[in-house]
């Protein structure tokens, strides 16, 4: 049954078994249909490799079981510095049987990243991919680390993953699990300041595969689509879902475990650096039917020759930061989907969706998914009508949100002191209920008195034939506080000039309301960008304050 937008959102329950736990759910999938695909890697060198449901659960129990024999138990935090790799959910599942913590790191971090999340979590085990060994070795000493693994390798000072669970039992009787026990400690990027550690339980795999999965990625376990008037229900035996995120972002546990591992569905791996003809080119000879990528992504496919594709896409969604308009009519032109943004953050499940069959409006986030009760407020938590830009924000008590950092009792103070979580995004709604994002709460740009979302400037000037991609900050100016200041990667063919200037400026006086066209435009070969691929605003705001600022 299609259920309509608002049937959906009147009738989702959570339903959060006392005892849901992963690897539970994996053993689950084994047991109902071990022989299915999970895992199809593809490596940048040829190489091909798959594991099925059965192989996820004995290779998560022999890792288990190797853990166990070195005394990782319940609680403890093992860091994960690995590629996209097709052992990856062992090494995942194995901690997470053992009880203990995961604790993600990616594979752009720097030494120093690593020696503060191992300080800061007081890790005691990692696994590093051999390419990635020197990275923790730079910084072993200065941390907890006790236990070294390497994947694809035995470096010296580091125990082989292959050798510890060859010949080892595929069963593994870890300790009792419950959705209320610690899963992983998600540190986000941020844009100031050392990155949070934020906790999650293992309920928060159960809340992408109730939210996540139907109210954006379109498949159930069941391979049903609850909410939307035109969508078709899913066969999970007929889908190939492909993630592009890296391991260690909580986008990784947004759909690759979340969706793709929680669902049994079969899911696409590959390790290469991302080429939008090789993306293109695996999308078709794999045969993807369900792809989410960032938005930096979509707009290279949409500047390839998309008909050279031959690719049956059912879904094409989108996560990061608002996608551009662009883009969008491109994969809609080339391919029959219309690419579907997704709004959450490291602390959520998908707070605000374009839903399986919803109308999507070019520049919205969708609505709000079921259950989350997700809103606009303004600072006294006070709900905005229509029309008015306010904060994101969840109520406290919502299931699908982490409820706490890791043993820092000061930042969940500041975070949980009032009737809402605040998610410092800011966002304006319609009439129709479709959320609108501004920017972050401190990326507004405030001119003359007007409020300024910076992707409303960003959508309009990527529009422009010149422009490949953009960033719009605030620049202090004398007379009206501070001014729109638009940085502009352009497009293959085009060279910065006055003339250039002159030509986008007068195109943005006919594209957004006058005050929000950039006064001050600066040509640039790219833009800074957190590890994680947003755009990192605070880091221009903080050149004009030089440039500009009294």
């Amino acid at each position: 049954m299609v259920l309509s937008y608002d049937d959906a959102v009147s009738e989702f329950e959570w339903d959060i078994p006392a005892d849901y736990n992963l690897p539970e759910v994996v053993t689950s999938h084994a047991d109902s249909f071990g022989d299915r695909v999970a895992v199809r890697f593809r490596g940048a060198d040829g190489v091909r490799d798959e594991r099925t449901y059965a192989d996820l659960r004995d290779d998560m129990n022999r890792f288990a079981n190797a853990l166990a024999e070195m005394g990782v138990g319940k609680g403890d935090r093992v860091m994960h510095l690995v590629p996209r790799h097709p052992d990856v959910f062992a090494i995942q599942l194995g901690a997470l049987k053992r009880g203990a913590i995961l604790v993600p790191c990616s594979s752009m971090l720097k030494p120093k990243d690593i020696a503060y999340r191992a300080n800061d979590c007081e890790a005691s085990t990692v696994v590093a991919h051999e390419s990635l060994v020197e990275m923790v070795d730079e910084v072993r000493e200065e941390t907890p680390l006790e236990r070294f693994i390497s994947l694809g390798g035995a470096p010296q000072g580091w125990q082989s993953f292959s050798s510890l669970v060859d010949g080892r039992e595929a069963t593994h009787d870890g300790p009792e699990l419950a959705s209320s026990d610690p899963m992983s400690i998600n540190y986000t990027s941020g844009t100031t300041g050392q990155p949070k550690p934020v906790m999650h339980r293992h309920r928060w795999m159960r809340c992408f595969e109730l939210v996540n999965a139907p109210y954006w990625w379109g498949v159930t376990a069941e391979g049903e689509v609850p909410p939307g008037e035109t969508a078709e229900p899913a066969d999970l035996d007929d889908e190939l879902l492909w993630a592009t995120t890296g391991t260690g972002w909580a986008k990784w546990f947004w759909s690759p475990v979340g969706v793709g591992i929680t669902t049994g569905a079969t899911q696409l791996l590959y390790d290469g650096e991302f080429d939008p003809e090789t993306f293109l080119s695996i999308m078709a000879e794999e045969g993807v039917t369900r792809l989410c990528a960032v938005p930096t992504q979509y707009r290279m496919f949409s500047q390839a020759d998309l008909s050279e594709y031959d690719i049956d896409l059912r879904a094409a969604l989108s996560a990061g930061e608002p996608l551009n308009r662009e883009p969008i009519e491109a994969i809609e032109s080339a391919f029959g989907v219309t690419p579907r943004d997704g709004y959450g953050q490291t602390e959520t499940v998908a707070l605000v969706t374009n839903y399986p069959g919803i109308e999507v409006k070019p520049g919205s986030m969708g609505k709000p998914t079921p259950g989350l009760g997700t809103t606009i407020i303004d600072e006294d938590e006070t709900e905005l009508p229509p029309g008015e830009i306010g904060e994101i924000a969840v109520p406290v008590n919502c299931p699908g949100i982490f409820d706490g950092y890791y043993e820092r009792e000061d930042l969940d103070e500041e975070t949980f002191y009032g009737d809402y979580y605040r998610t410092g995004d800011l966002a304006s709604r319609d009439e129709d209920g479709f959320f609108f994002f501004e920017g972050r709460a401190d990326d507004i740009i405030i001119s003359a008195g007007y409020r300024i979302g910076p992707f409303e400037v960003e959508d309009a000037l990527v529009s422009h034939e010149a422009v490949a991609e953009a960033a719009a900050v605030g620049s202090p100016h004398e007379e009206r506080g501070d001014v729109v200041k638009a940085y502009v990667v352009l497009t293959e063919g085009y060279d910065g000039s006055e003339e250039l200037t002159n030509e986008i400026q007068e195109f943005m006086k006919e594209e957004t309301a006058p005050y929000k066209y950039p006064r001050r435009v600066e040509f640039v070969d790219e833009l800074p960008k957190t590890s994680s691929g947003k755009i990192r605003r605070i880091e221009l705001r903080s050149r004009e304050e030089e440039l500009f600022g009294q």
